[in-house]
């Protein structure tokens, strides 16, 4: 898959795809995101808003801008296509207000980050297509995160060792959805916070984390320590900027993570 010049427009409730980068379960939708250049796609539960086209904004999902974050979205796009080229201007962060009730509806309050020491993380405003998955869905992240994971991945490939990305960003409503899930799966909440933090503290709002994986073997597993993908990374992921989030034994109540890696930016380009 080609890289695209579009990058992911971010807004708190809505985010605005490159169009060639999605695809649509209905024909009307497909025929729809054929001929556009960007698709709304509301982030709480991935529905199709709207598509952008060169006669206009074509709605796929009626009386959707009575809905919340309508106007943060038109106006983000007004302002990109106001913009011709490459904007190297670097993205703002989305506001953290909404993250007191998100960590409301799963019964926790601000002493989950005294608890654990971990930091709110922001997402941002824009992000760069790092190229494709596991899963072959687009992975995204922050710009300079991007460029360091394909020149990592590059040099993994050139010593015979093949890297795999399970996932990068995240929103805080997916990060909220992830957590809703497993409980209604019947998990309770102190276990799944031990694999996943709260909605607002995970790295992967940022852009610049990423679950690293190996073919064959299975996603954020504990088992990817014993595979040349980790013992590569722990040779070399330092050079490109990255680095093991959670160790054994850290002080954030989060399991060990051998998969996790988070970029930064001070370290690389």
């Amino acid at each position: 898959m080609r890289v695209p010049a579009l990058p992911l427009i971010n807004t708190p409730d809505i985010e605005l795809w490159p169009a060639r980068l999605l695809s649509a379960r209905s024909n009307r939708d497909a025929r729809m995101i054929a001929g556009a250049s960007r698709v709304l796609r509301r982030k709480r539960d991935g529905r199709f808003l709207a598509a952008h086209t060169v006669s206009g904004l074509v709605d796929l999902l009626p009386g959707w801008q009575r809905d919340g974050g309508a106007d943060a979205a038109l106006a983000a796009l007004r302002e990109t296509s106001d913009r011709r080229g490459h904007d190297s201007r670097p993205p703002k962060l989305l506001s953290l207000d909404r993250i007191a009730a998100h960590l409301e509806r799963l019964g926790l309050d601000d002493r989950y980050a005294l608890r654990t020491g971990l930091p709110l993380v922001a997402e941002p405003a824009r992000l760069a297509f790092a190229g494709v998955d596991r899963y072959r869905r687009a992975l995204w992240l922050d710009a300079q995160a991007a460029r360091a994971w394909q020149r990592m991945q590059a040099a993994a490939r050139h010593d015979g060792v093949v890297l795999e990305a399970i996932s990068g960003y995240r929103s805080h409503d997916y990060q909220l959805g992830i957590v809703e899930r497993k409980l209604a799966r019947g998990l309770t909440l102190d276990a799944i916070l031990a694999v996943n933090a709260a909605p607002g503290y995970s790295e992967h709002h940022s852009g610049r984390a990423l679950d690293i994986g190996a073919p064959g073997e299975p996603p954020a597993e504990e088992s990817f320590e014993r595979t040349p993908a980790f013992a590569w990374l722990q040779r070399h992921a330092a050079a490109h900027g990255f680095a093991m989030s959670y160790p054994r034994d850290n002080p954030h109540g989060i399991v060990y993570e051998p998969w996790h890696w988070c970029h930064s930016p001070a370290e690389s380009d």
